[in-house]
């Protein structure tokens, strides 16, 4: 059996059931009626025949063996680290852990959410802050969106500019750079030697310790931002935290850095967990996502995300930031890290990564070379005397990378699995020998003397066993795809199958540095370059960037792209995007981030673009016009009949047509952006291309563009000069060049798997899966928007607001009943309020759709029993829902409905039960009262209560 008819959830006899209940003979007819013909594909995509999953596997190990596997010391942001395997297996292998959503319905992330706390925690305590967040994307876009928050933070100094130090990373500055000229935001880079800057200081941005190692006293410096009213942030190296003095300690608001080196693989430069943590005040300017505690109905303690005013989808272009995906899968993995080691393991590896430093410093000096730094935690920097290509050549013939930072400088920064014999190696490449040393320790000043990561969960889970257990207990509160349907609208929760899975593992892809020489990366360059052929083929643009690492930094490099044109033709007045008010929020917000104004275009009755609002649109903004954004398949869950037309109309008027690929798998195989009219668009490879969700992050949001705006697409940050300028590309939006690399072969295996045929079957089963869940269901949730034919296109809005305006029962409820029928809710109030989305997938059967059919069935049952007034709605099984296993099981029942129709609404839950941890969790409360540390063990216990 080939690997697209494992992919596909229908057989063949499915099929032609679906086929004839939705009223078609053949799939083709069905695809033919749904799809506009102004935007069908004439011919196959150009892709190689499909693969067997073994000899996908085998063309992809000939990639690997292409990639040198060195020990790795280059350091600049990127360090060798060790994943447990305990950690590798039951989390990273994991798909309890890698196909769960974003936990925004949180009484079935319950798991996740508990982990990503500990996360936030780990933050806290070793920052010395108050408020974490849950992740961002690199630490080079967390010091971005520092800067920005920062700006908008800062009460007591409205405009002026921020200053950062020169000496955070060279990509750091690249992407700062690049963030605040498109905001139009004024800024400094300096060293600091002279203190701050004179004038207007909003911000301050320090590194600790600097890219080259030092440690330096940046207290004085706080103090001084302070007496100016600018607020500052510290870009600070989390595991030398462990040894230093916290930047809660010196006096910091904000700080921010990176966690790869809590376990995670180089991965050529991602994924990888940034993160942020902020004074308490400022929680509410804070970027990403904030887990927090509330309770449930039950009053037991439960966690959700907090403050979710806070993001895009509704705060649109008035957001704190674009941020949709962050790094959820790996702020799991680096949090598990730091529970696994405690404190007092976090801070023998912090130990022993200095001590080997100083060995190798001592024998530097031994060996001729000036030690730069006396200060240091785990780089040491040398001035060779011109001799630093000499250096690096030995080191790289000893099978060892080191960086060079001129030509008289390196630096060398050591790794936790870099025993004596890479020491030694090492030492010997520099001309010296390795010995013990007493010199070179960290000057007393700088130590921390405060105790941290106090908390049980940090102290308990020391053996395998009992890390293994934990894991598991977490994912068993979770639904994720290995449990269940996830029908998100808009999310596409697809199989992420194990073929494509494995090979991200594999050493000669996991230990590869970004910054490794070219010669060393041959197959990382060629799977890049064949996935991007690739994806260009599919999408029928002509080149594309795979550095966005997740969706609205794709729209955001999208964006920038369209602003560079324009300015590149003398249009410097054309900054206004035109949105249709259905869009996803992250267009407003990215469009804003971009440095663009956002004009919303009205949605007719039938959920299409308004064209004549469109043409009003135009004519009033004239040539400030910078291009439209929309998606496609639309919002709405149907191919726009006038998306040509609408695209023509934005071209004639001088702007750009920019289209959202949240929705590409409804036309893979079947239509092009980039052929019906299209100029970019950011691709989801974590949607349409197999990248697993992981619980809300990684992603990877390529951006694609016709030939015109090739030259603007981001470039690589470590190669700026001095000014942070390029010398062939734009300045780059993410850290590393190919943002997050590392799972890049998901999406190679599953394209080489599928063949072009098998992408278009992808996309027409995905249509033929959504028509049958809105025929079926249509009756009694009226399908909200068709096209002309009565069909959808991936996915269908399911409307209920008749049926809550009769009961009472809203659509929240309904997501909640789901629970109790194992299942994960469709999206909810998104685009419009009071429904629900669902998208299927290609890859659901037939008995998981009906699953799903007969639980919204029963569940309109119920709903009917509320507005004929026989059950009162606050005392329903519906208001109650979800309904765990402690409700079930006590002593004592007084509810209107039976323990049965509670648990067990259909017979075959009795086969397969899914009980939710917790009830249902009082959102609004914990806002009220924020609580996002892990709380002590006796909140728990109800008893004692």
């Amino acid at each position: 059996m080939s690997f697209i008819d494992r992919h596909l959830g229908p057989r063949e006899s499915d099929r032609d059931f679906m086929l004839k209940t939705v009223g078609f003979e053949t799939l083709d007819e069905l695809v033919d009626t749904v799809v506009p013909d102004s935007i069908r594909l004439e011919d196959d995509l150009d892709l190689p025949a499909p693969l067997s999953e073994s000899e996908a596997q085998a063309k992809l190990a000939e990639y690997a063996a292409q990639n040198t596997v060195m020990n790795q010391m280059i350091g600049a942001g990127y360090y060798d680290s060790i994943t447990p395997a305990v950690i590798r297996r039951n989390i990273l292998e994991n798909p309890g852990w890698y196909t769960s959503y974003t936990p925004y319905q949180p009484e079935i992330s319950q798991g996740r959410l508990e982990a990503l706390l500990n996360f936030q925690n780990v933050v806290m305590e070793l920052t010395g802050l108050e408020i974490a967040n849950a992740s961002l994307l690199d630490e080079s876009t967390a010091v971005a969106e520092a800067a920005v928050m920062m700006h908008r933070a800062n009460k007591k100094v409205k405009n002026g500019f921020f200053a950062i130090d020169s000496r955070c990373l060279p990509q750091t500055l690249s992407v700062v750079r690049g963030r605040a000229e498109a905001l139009g935001i004024d800024f400094v880079v300096t060293d600091f030697a002279d203190g701050l800057p004179e004038g207007d200081l909003y911000g301050v941005v320090l590194s600790y310790p600097a890219h080259d190692g030092e440690i330096r006293d940046i207290k004085p410096l706080i103090d001084q931002a302070h007496e100016r009213n600018a607020l500052v942030t510290v870009a600070a190296d989390l595991l030398a935290l462990t040894l230093l003095k916290s930047p809660g300690e010196l006096g910091a608001d904000v700080a921010v850095g990176n966690t790869q080196r809590f376990g995670l693989p180089l991965w050529y430069g991602g994924p990888h967990a940034a993160y942020m943590a902020v004074h308490k005040g400022m929680e509410r300017n804070l970027p990403g996502r904030l887990v927090g505690v509330s309770t449930d109905t039950a009053g037991k303690p439960a966690y959700r995300l907090a403050l979710q005013t806070r993001e895009q989808h509704i705060r649109r272009e008035k957001a704190t930031s674009n941020i949709c995906t962050a790094q959820a899968l790996l702020a799991i993995a680096a949090g598990a890290y730091a529970v696994y080691h405690g404190p007092e393991g976090l801070r023998a590896i912090a130990n022993r990564l200095h001590d080997n430093a100083a060995r190798v410093a001592a024998a530097g000096v031994e060996a001729g070379l000036k030690l730069v730094h006396q200060n240091f935690f785990d780089t040491v920097a040398f001035d060779t005397e011109g001799k630093a290509d000499q250096l690096v050549a030995a080191a790289l013939k000893a099978g060892i990378n080191i960086r060079k930072i001129n030509d008289d400088r390196i630096s060398i920064s050591v790794g936790e699995s870099h025993g004596d014999d890479v020491l030694a190696a090492l030492v010997e490449a520099l001309g010296g020998e390795l010995g013990e040393t007493d010199e070179y320790g960290i000057a007393e000043e700088f130590l921390r003397t405060d105790e941290f990561m106090q908390h049980p969960v940090f102290h308990t889970y020391r053996s395998e066993t009992a890390m293994m257990r934990y894991l598991r207990r977490l994912s068993d509160k979770d639904l994720a795809l290995d449990r269940t349907m996830i029908p998100l609208g808009s999310c596409t929760m697809k199989l992420n199958a194990a073929a494509e899975m494995e090979p991200i593992s594999w050493p000669e892809f996991a230990t590869i540095h970004p910054l490794a020489p070219a010669d060393q990366a041959k197959g990382w360059k060629a799977l890049i370059d064949e996935l991007s052929t690739w994806l260009v083929a599919i999408t029928g643009y002509d080149a594309i960037s795979l550095q966005p690492n997740s969706g609205a930094s794709g729209e955001y490099a999208g964006l920038r792209a369209i602003r560079a044109y324009h300015k590149a033709n003398g249009d410097d007045q054309r900054t206004v995007v035109l949105i249709p008010m259905s869009a996803h929020g992250t267009n407003a917000a990215s469009a804003a981030l971009a440095g663009l104004s956002v004009a919303g275009v009205a949605t007719a009755e039938d959920g299409s673009i308004d064209v004549d609002d469109l043409k009003l649109k135009i004519e009033k903004y004239g040539d400030t016009v910078a291009g439209i954004m929309i998606t496609y398949p639309s919002t709405h869950g149907v191919f726009e009949e006038q998306v040509v037309e609408v695209c023509q109309l934005v071209h004639d008027a001088g702007g750009q047509v920019y289209v959202d690929g949240a929705n590409l798998n409804a036309q893979m195989g079947l239509a092009q952006p980039g052929k019906f009219g299209g100029d970019v668009s950011h691709l989801n490879l974590h949607k349409t291309f197999s990248i697993p969700h992981g619980g809300g992050g990684p992603g990877v949001g390529p951006v694609a563009v016709r030939q015109h705006l090739e030259k603007y697409l981001p470039g690589n940050g470590y190669e700026a000069d001095a000014e942070g300028k390029l010398a062939k590309a734009p300045l780059p939006i993410s850290q590393a060049m190919f943002g997050s690399a590392g799972v890049l072969p998901i999406s190679w295996m599953y394209i080489a798997m599928t063949g072009a045929e098998g992408l278009k079957s992808s996309s027409e089963y995905a249509i033929l899966n959504a028509n049958y869940i809105a025929h079926e269901l249509n009756e009694l949730f009226p399908v909200l928007y068709t096209g002309d034919h009565g069909l959808v296109a991936h996915e269908c809005i399911l409307d209920l607001r008749q049926l809550t305006a009769e009961s009472g029962v809203t659509a929240e409820d309904v997501c909640k009943r789901l629970i109790d029928f194992g299942f994960h809710a469709p999206t909810l109030a998104f685009p419009v309020p009071g429904t629900l989305m669902v998208e299927p997938t290609e890859s659901e059967n037939l008995e998981e759709l009906d699953r799903f059919i007969e639980a919204m069935r029963t569940i309109h049952a119920e709903i009917k029993e509320v507005s004929a007034g026989t059950v009162a709605l606050e005392e329903s099984v519906l208001r109650n829902a979800p309904h765990t296993a402690d409700v079930l099981t006590a002593d004592t029942w007084n509810r209107p409905y039976t323990r049965a129709q509670a648990a067990y609404p259909v017979s075959a839950l009795r086969l397969a039960k899914y009980f939710p941890s917790v009830g249902r969790i009082d959102g609004a409360g914990g806002d009220r009262h924020l609580v996002c540390e892990c709380p002590p063990l006796e909140a728990f216990d109800l008893e004692a209560k």
